[in-house]
């Protein structure tokens, strides 16, 4: 399979022609914020040590799945007002995780460069293998295969630019 570069720059431009507005040009946005982000958990106490223990994003809540009785469901502070959720599906035999159109390819924490550097020394210690990214990203996977990107930058800026 052959990728035209040429052809994929010239239709992300014509994108951001079409689509990007200015920051004064854009309309407000209709959202409050990110409520929580929902991934699955093959084992709540292995979820809660890993984002609790390791990464040190407390629990703050754990209750029944309404849709799926003897299921829970339960949330870590991810800071800024989001929560980072779970589900278990006991019973369910969902399989290993994979990435596939329309499903989770990474997600993003932002943390301070001090915290960064703190959870990346835990990283180490607890032997969890990463991907060190620009000096300021670094990608690993949790328990279940869920790939997560802790960023050393500022909510809104990434690798220098400007994101929001």
């Amino acid at each position: 399979m052959t990728i035209d570069i040429d052809a994929i720059n010239k239709a992300r431009e014509e994108i951001r022609e079409t689509y990007l507005k200015d920051a004064g040009e854009r309309p407000p946005t209709s959202a409050r914020g990110v409520h929580h982000v929902a991934l699955l958990s093959s084992d709540v106490r292995q979820t809660i040590e890993f984002y609790q223990g390791l990464l040190e994003f407390p629990l703050t809540e754990i209750f029944e799945n309404r849709d799926y009785a003897g299921s829970n469901h339960f949330f870590f502070d991810i800071g800024a007002g989001n929560l980072l959720a779970f589900f278990d599906m006991p019973g369910l035999d969902l399989g290993p995780y994979a990435e596939v159109l329309g499903g989770l390819h990474h997600l993003c924490i932002s943390v301070e460069p001090e915290r960064w550097e703190h959870l990346r020394g835990k990283l180490d210690a607890a032997g969890v293998e990463y991907l060190l990214e620009s000096k300021t990203s670094i990608y690993f996977r949790d328990p279940d295969g869920a790939r997560l990107e802790l960023l050393a930058d500022p909510l809104g800026e990434m690798y220098g630019n400007k994101v929001l």
